[in-house]
């Protein structure tokens, strides 16, 4: 089924989704940021909470990751909204569909070349 492009009104919706969004993970990132400090040899803590605190910082840094790379996706659909480009798919340049929007407004894909993408 062929996607229809956004309203105004939907596109403001998913704007001032995608600004939440934004200060949110802004905000874990900031608060993140210790947690990803490399656990210093120095430190006079035990073996095994020296391992804890190791695989503590290691999942502090992926989880990190992922909110960078979502935050990059969500700067991306917001300059896409100034440009008038949001809702349209980057590969194939068709709407991106509401639904998929409201799941995922950084989406920059629709769901055929998203699925493309993945299946290579």
């Amino acid at each position: 089924m062929a996607e229809v492009e956004l309203t105004t009104e939907q596109a403001d919706s998913l704007r001032r989704e995608l600004v939440s969004e934004r200060s949110h993970l802004e905000a874990m990132l900031k608060l993140s940021k210790d947690g990803a400090r490399p656990v210093g040899l120095s430190e006079p803590i035990g073996r095994l909470t020296r391992m804890d605190a190791i695989q503590q910082q290691q999942m502090t840094k992926a989880t990190r990751a992922g909110h960078e790379r979502r935050l990059r996706l969500i700067e991306s659909a917001l300059n896409a909204y100034d440009a008038g480009d949001y809702g349209l798919c980057r590969e194939c340049e068709e709407p991106v569909g509401y639904r998929r929007l409201q799941a995922r407004p950084e989406a920059p894909f629709c769901l055929e070349c998203q699925s493309q993408r993945e299946s290579t």
